[in-house]
C-alpha cells in the first residue's frame, strides 16, 4: 500500500483550493444567487462522476456473476441519485427575477451539454446519439460517447447474469418472463433483490426527472433553454431536444432506463 506524504492535509488531500477556486459567477457582485447556482451544478457533476465509476464496477461484478455486490453498487446509485431532489429543492430558493439576474449571461451553455450526463443516459441504456453531435468542438467527448454507445447497456449485463443463471433470456419476451420468474421464485431473493435496485434506482431517477420539469418551469416559465441555440445550430432543428426549455424536460419523463422491469409487472 502506498505511503501518504508526512505532511497531508484534510485541504491537500481534497485539493481545496482547486475545488474552492473553480466558482467563477460572471455577473458578480451583481447577483447574489449565481454562486449557489454554480456550486449546485457542480455538485451534480461530481455526483454524475462518481455514479458512472460506480456503473462500471457493477458491470464487472455482473460479468463474475457477484449478484450481491452488483446489488450493492445499485443501491449506491439510487442513494446518490436521492441527492438530486434537495440539490433542486436549492435552486428552487431563488426567487425567478434574481435568476433572470444572471441568466442570459450563461447563454448558449445549458445543463443539456452535460456530457457526463448523457455518458450516464448511454451506460444505463438511454442510447440516443442525437446528443453526440452537440459535442463537435470536443473530439474526445465525442469519442468517449460514441465508445459508450457502442458498448452493452447496465440491462444488457444483467440479461447475461440472468441468461448464466439458467434463464431463457434471448428476446425482450423471454426476459420479461424470466423476471417474472424471478419474482414468483423464493429461492432467487438474491436476483430478485438485484431487479428490486434497478427498479429502485430507475423509478428515483425518473423522480428527479419529474421535479427538474417543476423547477425549470418556476424559474423561467415557458422561456425557450439557454441552450437553444447550440441544439438548433448541431443537432438541425428546434423542436423538443431544445427549443423550449420546460417542453424539452417533459419529453424526458417517460424515458426508462430499464423498460423490461417495468413491463413485467403487467405480466406479474
Amino acid at each position: 500500500m502506498p505511503t501518504p506524504p508526512a505532511d497531508l492535509t484534510y485541504g491537500g488531500y481534497l485539493q481545496l483550493d482547486k475545488v474552492l477556486s473553480a466558482q467563477r459567477p460572471l455577473s458578480n457582485p451583481e447577483s447574489h444567487d449565481e454562486l449557489q447556482f454554480i456550486i449546485v451544478h457542480q455538485t451534480f457533476e461530481l455526483w454524475f462522476k462518481q455514479m458512472i465509476h460506480e456503473v462500471a464496477a457493477t458491470f464487472a461484478h455482473l460479468a463474475a456473476d457477484r449478484t450481491l455486490e452488483a446489488t450493492r453498487l445499485i443501491h449506491r446509485l439510487r442513494t446518490i441519485t436521492s441527492c438530486f431532489l434537495p440539490a433542486l429543492k436549492v435552486i428552487e430558493t431563488m426567487v425567478p427575477s434574481h435568476f433572470l439576474q444572471f441568466r442570459d449571461l450563461l447563454m448558449p451553455a445549458s445543463g443539456f451539454q452535460s456530457w457526463q450526463f448523457r455518458e450516464l443516459e448511454y451506460a444505463c441504456g438511454l442510447r440516443d446519439e442525437r446528443y453526440i453531435k452537440m459535442f463537435e468542438g470536443s473530439p474526445a467527448v465525442q469519442k468517449a460517447l460514441r465508445e459508450r454507445a457502442a458498448k452493452p447497456s447496465l440491462w444488457d449485463a444483467v440479461v447475461g447474469h440472468l441468461g448464466r443463471s439458467g434463464f431463457k433470456v434471448a428476446t425482450e419476451a423471454e426476459q420479461r418472463t424470466a423476471v417474472v420468474a424471478v419474482y414468483k421464485d423464493d429461492t432467487k431473493n438474491d436476483l430478485r433483490a438485484l431487479c428490486e435496485a434497478l427498479i429502485e434506482y430507475d423509478e428515483e431517477f425518473s423522480l428527479y426527472r419529474e421535479h427538474h420539469v417543476r423547477m425549470a418551469e418556476r424559474m423561467i416559465g415557458r422561456k425557450a433553454g439557454t441552450g437553444e441555440k447550440v441544439a438548433v445550430q448541431t443537432l438541425g432543428y428546434a423542436g423538443p431536444m431544445g427549443s423550449h426549455g420546460v417542453e424539452y424536460l417533459r419529453s424526458t419523463l417517460d424515458k426508462r432506463f430499464f423498460p423490461t422491469l417495468w413491463a413485467a409487472r403487467t405480466e406479474m
